[in-house]
């Protein structure tokens, strides 16, 4: 008894100090120093030895039937000297054993794991004491000495990138609860507080809201630092880590295992989840990310958290399949909005009144480990298969694009290529024609006339070159467009794939079947030849021929069957390879389509370039026929001035023969000679009046010839002439 007082004097003052530091952490966060120094040692012990009358109330009505099996043998011997009245006598025997078992188990801790595993497991079980819960805590997590303790008051000093997200979720963390009730709370700060920390600590997973829940359970136990370096090891210990990573790929794995837990052992309540497409994610993703807190009130959960600390996920499993069964009359009755509003309402509230009896349920559920394991490996297949599929249908689409992105690019460059050889081509033409226009105005002969028709030609046989060229260039694009059109979409791939399931399913069916026949037909032969053997020995009668004609007639009809399910087999590959093929067929007419309305377009482009090219051909022709008319007129010109100047030379020569005429005779008739001289003299210098006008034409004639065009400049060039000719006074 002495030692009981003493271990209870103990657990106080733990407590007390517990209590001290959360009030000395309030006075440093919130309250200024004078409020604070209220609170006395003294008033705390008051307050711990009330919490802890009342609570182990609680917890003897729970586990007086755990705890009767050990204390029974020592009031046993004296049975049958209690009376009613020592009932209360009988209590305090139980809560003294109770404390001074658990004071002995946290004392000698080492020795209970190694030594007395299994009875540590029933006791954990039946309920760890409420103000135990705290050592027990950081024992079973190994948490009490860890060297990221002494980095917490240095991470509080550090901002993290998930501090406004903390802030807005904390409200939200057991608003009813007195400890978090109210903004800017010593709950609240200390919550915030440690998942700051823990955010900066594990910057992968950094903040997630569920663990916000599990983080407030452990700071009603212990103070802030403890609770951070017990939540630091159940995220690395417990696979809660993986549970609260970005992926979530923890999560998926434990909703696989659910659903092969409800699918063995509960059927009933299976389909008809499946058939109301009320998926397991939809009620049991809190169940694992928050163990139960969210979901089960604050004891029940408390209890649950116990074993989990003890045993990890196993009794997460556990509970909800209990949950399920304690349901499953109820749940099948109803819809997918009545199941949701039963999970939400009533199914919470039905063991306050008795936890054992969850935990005795849950522990009544068949649970195998190494078939989870198996799942666990199953799953992982599972998603990297799906991963290789998704990587390499990524990997083909970019291949695929990487080759069309660089057919195109040798495309573009030999369309470039083209395109500037068409250009030169193009401006030396240009050049030609000027070339032909400069030289038709300097000089027209017929060899000048000949060497421009062979420049002519050969342009024109480069303009074919050319245009042969870009029709293959065309027929490049044409071929790569079938080619692209002709890959699978990124949209169709998934389709794709669902068929090509749907057909290994069908396969792996029929194949299934057809190893079923031919199991039987091979168990027939064997009973056949055995029937066989036993014929050979000297009693034949009726009865083993009946025997054999049986024997044959069923191997006849296994036989059939099984060509039957081949058959029936050649009949949905046939049906897969015609859906296949009209899908291509589909596919084929549609590409047919875009390629008759694309040449259609083409044979309008062709017909006009046709028109175009006849166009020009014409308006050459005429040009040459201009030319040739136009040079043979300014020949004609040309001889008829050359043969104007020969009679006005004539004319000169028979006038100076007149002259000389007119002398002679002047000096024969002195009287009439000066008169005649004179007459003679004035015709003289008419006639070279004359000439020099003559003179001056031919100058402007040549001139005019050799800068004057085709066609309108030598029309205005001519009539300016005669104009000008006729005009002037001779």
């Amino acid at each position: 008894m002495h030692c009981c007082t003493f271990l209870f004097c103990l657990c106080e003052l733990d407590l007390c100090c517990y209590w001290h530091g959360i009030i000395t952490n309030v006075q440093a966060h919130t309250q200024p120093a004078s409020q604070m120094a209220s609170y006395s040692l003294c008033s705390a012990l008051l307050l711990i030895r009330v919490q802890a009358s009342s609570g182990q109330k609680q917890l003897l009505e729970a586990d007086s039937k755990s705890m009767r099996s050990m204390s029974g043998s020592r009031r046993n011997s004296g049975s049958s000297l209690v009376s009613s009245s020592s009932a209360s006598s009988n209590l305090s025997h139980l809560e003294e054993d109770t404390w001074i078992l658990w004071g002995r188990i946290v004392n000698e801790w080492d020795e209970w794991r190694r030594k007395k595993d299994k009875l540590l497991k029933e006791l954990i079980r039946k309920g760890i004491p409420h103000h135990f819960r705290a050592i027990v805590w950081q024992l079973l997590g190994n948490a009490t000495d860890m060297p990221v303790k002494n980095q917490y008051s240095e991470l509080l000093k550090m901002s993290s990138p998930c501090e406004k997200l903390i802030r807005r979720d904390i409200a939200r963390t057991y608003p009813e609860h007195e400890f978090f009730k109210g903004q800017d709370s010593l709950g609240q700060e200390v919550l915030f507080n440690v998942m700051k920390a823990y955010s900066l600590v594990d910057r992968e997973v950094g903040y997630c809201q569920g663990s916000a829940f599990i983080v407030g359970l452990l700071l009603m136990q212990m103070p802030e630092e403890e609770a951070f370096c017990v939540f630091v090891r159940l995220m690395q210990e417990y696979r809660l880590r993986e549970l609260f990573k970005p992926t979530m790929a923890e999560l998926g794995l434990c909703i696989y295992q659910f659903e092969y837990l409800l699918q063995e052992q509960l059927p009933e309540l299976n389909v008809h989840f499946r058939s109301q497409s009320f998926h397991t994610s939809m009620y049991a993703s809190s169940w694992f990310l928050t163990l139960f807190l969210t979901f089960l009130p604050m004891p029940v959960a408390t209890r649950i958290f116990d074993i989990f600390m003890y045993e990890g996920l196993e009794i997460i499993f556990r509970v909800g399949m209990a949950i399920l069964q304690y349901n499953q009359t109820d749940l099948i009755q109803l819809d997918m909005e009545g199941m949701s509003q039963h999970f939400q309402k009533l199914i919470p509230h039905q063991f306050d009144s008795c936890p054992d009896k969850l935990i005795l349920r849950a522990y009544q559920v068949k649970y195998n480990p190494k078939r989870m394991k198996k799942l666990e490996k199953e799953y992982t297949t599972i998603k990297n298969k799906e991963m290789e599929e998704q990587i390499e249908i990524k990997v083909c689409g970019q291949v695929t694009r990487a080759q069309e992105a660089e057919e195109n690019y040798v495309i573009k460059r030999e369309l470039a290529v083209v395109r500037q050889q068409f250009s030169v081509t193009s401006q030396n033409l240009e050049k030609a024609q000027d070339t032909i226009g400069e030289l038709q105005r300097e000089k027209y002969t017929e060899q000048f006339v000949t060497g421009l028709q062979t420049q002519l030609e050969q342009s024109r046989l480069q303009e074919a070159e050319i245009l042969g060229a870009l029709k293959e260039m065309q027929d490049k694009v044409l071929d790569l467009e079938k080619r692209s059109s002709s890959l699978p979409d990124e949209n169709n791939v998934a389709q794709l794939q669902d068929e090509l399931k749907l057909v290994k399913l069908r396969e792996l069916e029929t194949l299934h079947s057809f190893r079923e026949m031919q199991d039987t037909v091979t168990e027939l032969n064997q009973t056949r030849h055995s029937l066989r053997h036993w014929k050979e020995s000297p009693k034949k009668n009726a009865l083993n021929e009946l025997q054999e004609k049986l024997m044959g007639v069923r191997l006849r009809e296994a036989q059939a069957q099984a060509e039957l399910r081949e058959v029936k087999l050649q009949a949905i590959q046939l049906e897969s390879k015609n859906q296949i093929h009209s899908k291509l067929i589909g596919r084929h007419e549609v590409e047919s389509a875009a390629m008759q309305e694309r040449l259609q377009q083409l044979a309008g482009q062709n017909k006009g370039l046709q028109s175009q090219l006849t166009e020009m051909k014409r308006k050459r022709a005429e040009l040459d026929c201009k030319s040739k008319e136009e040079v043979m007129a300014v020949r004609l010109r040309e001889a008829d001035s050359m043969a104007a100047m020969a009679e006005l030379r004539q004319k000169i020569a028979e006038l100076e023969i007149q002259k000389e005429e007119g002398l002679i005779q002047g000096q024969l008739n002195h009287s009439d000679s000066r008169q005649y001289i004179t007459q003679l003299q004035d015709q003289i210098g008419e006639l070279k009046n004359e000439v020099t006008h003559i003179s001056c034409l031919t100058v402007i004639l040549q001139t005019l010839l050799s800068r004057a065009t085709y066609g309108s400049e030598f029309i205005h060039f001519h009539t300016f002439f005669v104009c000008w000719y006729w005009s002037t006074p001779w």
